[in-house]
């Protein structure tokens, strides 16, 4: 009896010992750091260490951002209204070259000389239209005695009247041989100006002149040739002072494009920079192959920087906003997430997660995490990331 009442009293014991037991409160430090993002961390480095000369800091700042762009490739080509194919005015051998590949000329200056047989037959013409015209003159002044003479005798009743009229045909014909010989005398005159010859003289060289100033951008004819071609061109000359942007635009954006507007150019030759140009044609078809339309952009080429062929992309911005921007290089990847090191005081910093949007040439806009006036680190980034 005494066994079994020792046993039930120290089963009560252990049962109420185990009900009476609190629970096990969790570290608030463990939770704190658990739900913590991974990218917030505070860097301090000491006033005397070199590390501080190697880190730049600037303010972040308000610019206007685009909200909708339309972006294409394009490149740079000959503006078509100021280029020149040069044709020979007529066949023969070209004897001499005046001008080089990559040569600035001005309008009317030789580019070549060449003798041509053309050149003397012209001037054959035209001597002959002069002495054409000097005998139809020398034939009217006749015509015009013989008119006056019948004229007088029938006056005084010596010939019939059908005598005066048969006289005064004549003259009618006389004057009209006069006129269609002058008109080919001035027919031949403007061919000698035309090759830039003077009347009298044969064996004279025809001289091709450029019809505008620009540069020799082709070159297809050397000393010596025969040339027989007039309708293939032998040089090339463009005024690159105004240069043409061409680009293909998807025609799901051609909506946003008009003639006129304003476009923001980027080069692959000139990295970080934008140049400013404004459409000058839109193509009236879409291409039936890539389903694009081509848009011209007009640029002022006065400084000789941009050359045919050069390669770029082009910015149509329908709208802005104001956004924060900072420096491209301030924006640091890690782990597929962006972030920025903002100063908190003299040698501290704090790196912090942001959200950005499209570069903007040497400028990204920051969505959210940043307000404008921030002190940021702009150049050094790389190295508070390895603290």
């Amino acid at each position: 009896m005494k066994k079994l009442l020792w046993l039930c009293t120290l089963i009560w014991a252990s049962f109420d010992f185990g009900c009476s037991r609190q629970p096990e409160k969790a570290d608030p430090a463990s939770t704190f750091l658990e739900k913590a993002p991974a990218t917030t961390r505070l860097i301090s480095i000491p006033p005397d260490s070199p590390k501080l000369r190697q880190i730049r800091i600037e303010p972040a700042r308000l610019a206007e951002v685009p909200t909708d762009e339309v972006i294409s490739p394009g490149k740079i080509e000959v503006n078509p209204n100021r280029v020149s194919r040069v044709l020979l005015p007529v066949s023969g051998r070209i004897e001499s070259v005046r001008v080089r590949l990559g040569d600035t000329v001005q309008a009317g200056q030789c580019l070549l000389e060449m003798q041509s047989a053309d050149a003397d037959a012209a001037m054959s013409t035209y001597l002959q239209s002069e002495a054409t015209v000097t005998q139809a003159q020398a034939s009217l002044v006749k015509t015009q005695a013989d008119f006056d003479r019948a004229n007088d005798l029938y006056d005084h009743n010596a010939v019939a009247k059908k005598e005066v009229l048969s006289e005064g045909n004549a003259l009618t014909q006389a004057k009209a041989a006069v006129e269609q010989a002058k008109a080919s005398r001035e027919q031949a005159s403007r061919r000698l100006q035309l090759l830039g010859l003077s009347a009298g003289a044969f064996g004279q060289k025809v001289v091709v002149r450029a019809p505008i100033a620009g540069k020799v951008l082709e070159i297809s004819v050397a000393p010596g040739e025969y040339r027989n071609d007039t309708n293939s061109p032998v040089m090339t000359v463009a005024d690159l002072s105004s240069v043409w942007v061409a680009s293909d635009v998807p025609e799901n954006y051609i909506r946003f494009i008009q003639r006129g507007e304003r476009l923001e150019i980027n080069l692959v030759a000139y990295p970080g920079e934008t140049f400013a140009g404004r459409v000058t044609r839109i193509a009236d078809t879409v291409d039936p192959q890539t389903r694009t339309v081509k848009v011209m952009a007009e640029l002022d080429n006065s400084g000789g920087r941009f050359r045919p062929e050069m390669f770029g992309t082009i910015h149509h911005i329908e709208s802005t906003r104001q956004a924060v921007v900072v420096p491209a290089g301030t924006i640091i990847q890690e782990e597929g997430q962006s972030i920025i090191f903002v100063e908190k005081g003299p040698g501290r910093f704090e790196q912090m997660p942001v959200a950005v949007g499209k570069r903007r040439g040497d400028m990204t806009p920051v969505l959210s995490g940043l307000a404008a006036g921030q002190r940021v680190v702009v150049d050094g980034g790389m190295l508070l990331k390895g603290l």
